[in-house]
């Protein structure tokens, strides 16, 4: 399965059999993430989530035997990197997102399901460091041995900076949450006349000595294996509108629209003017990392595309980290799943117009979420600069869609993760509504990629994961 060693491999195994064989407590463990309290709810597949999971630990440590474990699993790695398939990946997401004639892409990300896959109490390393390393090398072999769909694997080891955030001069509160359960987000802005004065531009406070020695321990734990390169990504989108919820409370955000307009459209002003400050920040201290390559971007698959970087002052000097990037040698991402309810005019007016300013700052930009965009994608074709990528979401309207998009944007159709959280699964509706999608998309000449994300849980049978590949790629090489 591995391939490295196949006693390594049958340790592994065993342990998760055990987990599997227990259904009354395998889901407390897999709700522990990695254990000692280290998780993120993507299973540590984005960037974003993964530095907040670096910045959380108390310690970087990886002992002899950790090392040796984690040697071991990046010779495997590299291995996979080394094999023809990887450039043929690598071309055609790069032709895909450059608007080039592709067959669809065919990616899946297993996300919280990876602890199924991996539960913690398999894992060898002890040391949290050690093991959140284990896990994503783990996944990288996982990924191309047993699932199979078009993730190019590299010969290369991100770390990170470690930077936090202070808040915005008020905490955000929230009621709840415990146990993965759902919980209430308390306004911290009760009155405007009274909080917004108090708000203040977020301040980044950069660990320069634990991410040199988080950089150390990569470079001698991967020696002569792996190439340590630096990989930061600091948001998730510059959608705006979640910071505005978790301040201002969800239904005090929709009411606003019809009670406070005015003061609603100077806390969007604030929190855009706070998103500008942070990026100016982050390129001023040359803490952005290039996002065109096998990096995962936003919600929407990767970034492979060698229309950027746009500018000419960049270097990536993989022995010595990239030097200076600015926005414009990237990929921006916007989306605002919460305002789903807003009518097309009201989106206009209260939340796009504080995004593109954002959005204007990147070289190339991706829109959209887990949100239907069919009320409100002519706006954003009309508005956002430089739009690439645009996300079907599997509540969009996919013929509608096409015919809008054509053939001026990648097409990045998300198929919902519940065909694939049951035991068994339903493969007939998989096939139709892929075979009937491809049909429409190709019908309009558009550049297709499929995903499946946002996965919870793959009902503990991760061959879910590598059939539904199947299947898609059976479909998508009907194009080639």
């Amino acid at each position: 399965m591995y391939g490295y060693d196949k006693k390594e491999f049958t340790e592994y195994a065993e342990k998760r059999r055990l987990v599997y064989a227990d259904e009354r407590t395998r889901d407390a463990v897999k709700n522990e993430g990695i254990g000692n309290g280290v998780a993120g709810h993507t299973g540590i597949s984005w960037l974003f989530c993964l530095n907040s999971t670096m910045a959380g630990l108390k310690a970087l440590e990886v002992d002899a035997e950790e090392k040796e474990i984690l040697r071991a699993l990046a010779r495997r790695v590299k291995e996979l990197s080394e094999l023809p398939v990887q450039e043929e990946r690598r071309k055609l997401w790069d032709d895909h997102l450059c608007l080039k004639e592709t067959r669809p892409v065919v990616f899946i990300d297993p996300e919280k399901a990876w602890y199924e896959i991996f539960p913690h109490t398999v894992l060898k390393c002890h040391n949290d460091l050690a093991r959140v390393w284990e896990l994503r090398l783990l996944k990288e072999i996982w990924w191309q041995e047993n699932i199979g769909d078009d993730r190019v694997c590299r010969d290369t080891f991100s770390v990170q900076d470690i930077v936090t955030f202070s808040d915005f001069g008020l905490p955000k509160k929230k009621t709840g949450g415990g146990g993965n359960g759902a919980y209430h987000i308390d306004a911290s802005i009760e009155d405007y006349d009274e909080d917004l004065p108090k708000l203040r531009f977020r301040e980044l406070f950069h660990d320069t000595e634990k991410s040199a020695k988080l950089r150390e321990i990569a470079e001698d734990t991967f020696a002569g294996i792996l190439t340590v390169v630096r990989d930061n990504a600091w948001w998730y989108s510059a959608g705006l509108t979640v910071d505005a919820i978790e301040l201002r409370g969800f239904e005090n955000f929709l009411y606003d629209i019809y009670d406070y307009p005015d003061e609603l459209k100077a806390l969007m002003a604030f929190l855009r003017d706070d998103w500008l400050h942070m990026l100016s920040e982050l390129e001023k201290h040359d803490l952005l990392s290039l996002n065109n390559g096998g990096e995962f971007m936003g919600t929407g698959g990767y970034g492979w595309c060698s229309d950027l970087p746009k500018s000419a002052d960049w270097d990536r000097n993989l022995a010595g980290g990239i030097k200076h990037i600015s926005p414009m040698d990237m990929w921006g991402y916007g989306e605002s799943q919460e305002s789903v309810s807003l009518s097309p005019d009201a989106f206009g007016e209260f939340v796009l117009p504080y995004q593109v300013p954002i959005l204007e700052k990147f070289g190339l930009n991706s829109y959209g979420c887990c949100e239907p965009l069919d009320t409100r994608i002519d706006r954003i074709i009309d508005k956002v600069p430089r739009l690439r990528k645009v996300v079907v979401s599997p509540w969009s309207d996919a013929a509608f869609m096409a015919e809008k998009l054509k053939g001026n944007y990648a097409y990045c159709w998300k198929q919902n993760p519940a065909y694939i959280a049951t035991p068994k699964i339903n493969e007939d509706a998989i096939r139709k509504e892929i075979r009937d999608v491809f049909a429409v998309t190709a019908k309009h000449g558009c550049h297709v990629e499929i995903l499946d994300r946002d996965i919870l849980t793959l009902a503990w049978k991760p061959e879910n994961a590598a059939r539904w590949v199947q299947i898609a790629m059976e479909e998508a090489k009907k194009y080639e």
